[in-house]
């Protein structure tokens, strides 16, 4: 626009100087032609104004466009950080909804492990009873098979579990005084068990028993055959003392004297031998 305005100016200012050239000039002529030269000198001026103008305001386009596309790509850079954090954010939410799962499972995990743990805890304690329970009766077993040791009268020895019981059961009843059932019991255990170390014990008894029931020429048999068999067991003083009171019993005062003198001599420290005194002194 300013140029168009320039070039007008100047097509003026020639017309206006051919118009002079072609009349006389007058006062008022001469005066309106001097105006429109000092137009003409002042239009160069006045376009490179215009020009200056036009090119500070194509600068501060420039420079407002070269802001607006700034801002442009700044708001598109934050439009992509935002949209970017977002997809990042919408990334850690699956990631932790994830985890969570994880840890869920895990903690499921961990129960049912746990659960098991506490049913092998008690198959292992059932197990681990059993197994005593099994033992127990293993050894029960083989303590009713298996040799003992045994203590009796002194004398230790190695016995089988049945002999051992039979001995211990004609024991008891001795000592609830069922003499009669005791001597059957010590007989049949003697007949059942003639090499047994029980047997100096078990004649022992027997005899006992059998003076209990009157027997008295039985009971000297037996009480004989223990000191036959074992003169050094801790039962022989007795069974000594035992065949003088059966041999008083059967009116054998003679016999009874020189058994009791035996007795004395042969077990002096005995206890035995202390009551043997006292019936000596009784006899004479």
């Amino acid at each position: 626009m300013s140029r168009t305005l320039s070039f007008l100016r100047a097509q003026a200012s020639t017309n206006a100087q051919g118009a002079a050239l072609a009349r006389p000039a007058s006062p008022a002529a001469r005066l309106f032609a001097w105006v429109l030269a000092a137009g003409a000198l002042l239009a160069p001026l006045a376009g490179h104004a215009a020009l200056f103008e036009d090119d500070e305001a194509r600068r501060a386009i420039l420079e407002l466009r070269q802001r607006f596309d700034a801002q442009r790509v700044a708001s598109e850079r934050q439009a992509q950080d935002l949209q970017r954090a977002t997809e990042e954010n919408a990334q850690l939410r699956r990631s932790l909804l994830d985890l969570q799962s994880q840890i869920d499972a895990l903690k499921g995990e961990v129960a049912r492990l746990r659960g098991q743990d506490e049913q092998l805890t008690r198959d292992l304690a059932e197990t681990q009873r059993g197994q005593k329970d099994v033992v127990a009766a293993v050894e029960e077993r083989l303590r009713r098979i298996e040799p003992a040791k045994v203590n009796v009268d002194g004398r230790e020895f190695m016995a089988d579990p049945n002999e051992q019981r039979d001995f211990d059961a004609a024991l008891a009843i001795f000592r609830r005084s069922d003499f009669p059932a005791a001597q059957a019991a010590f007989a049949e255990f003697i007949k059942r068990y003639p090499q047994s170390n029980y047997r100096p014990s078990a004649l022992f008894w027997l005899g006992n028993a059998q003076y209990a029931n009157r027997d008295y020429r039985g009971a000297l048999g037996n009480f004989r055959a223990l000191l036959q068999q074992a003169p050094d067991h801790a039962r022989a003083p007795e069974a000594v003392l035992s065949i003088a009171n059966c041999q008083i019993e059967l009116k054998d005062n003679a016999g009874a004297r020189r058994t009791l003198d035996d007795l004395v001599k042969a077990y002096p420290q005995s206890e035995a031998a202390v009551a043997a005194r006292e019936r000596l002194a009784r006899l004479r």
